[in-house]
């Protein structure tokens, strides 16, 4: 299956990994990794994780306290956010 990033859970990355290299010289670059190891495991069986919603499923990364949440579309996965679990639960309710 092919995925792409709502624009803000593409913000939400970025801003995650830059904040991650600013504690440590590479964390960023594990955090990536484990973001999109993630984003891997649901491309390959999308309907296998936690549904939150009637359209929304979330992944949780194995290293980093981040859920990975995303819409199916036919043959497409939508990532609707990349979002911290201790913060804010429900912020992203309002992406289309």
């Amino acid at each position: 299956m092919k995925f792409w990033f709502h624009e803000l859970a593409a913000v939400e990355l970025i801003s995650a990994i830059e904040y991650y290299e600013s504690c440590q010289a590479g964390l960023g670059f594990c955090f990536s990794e484990e973001v999109y190891a993630t984003i891997d495991r649901v491309c390959q069986f999308p309907l296998a994780w936690e549904s939150i919603d009637f359209k929304t499923r979330r992944c949780l990364t194995n290293r980093f306290p981040y859920g990975i949440l995303y819409r199916i579309s036919g043959k497409e996965i939508r990532i609707m956010a990349v979002m911290h679990l201790h913060r804010k639960p429900r912020y992203w309710k309002d992406r289309k």
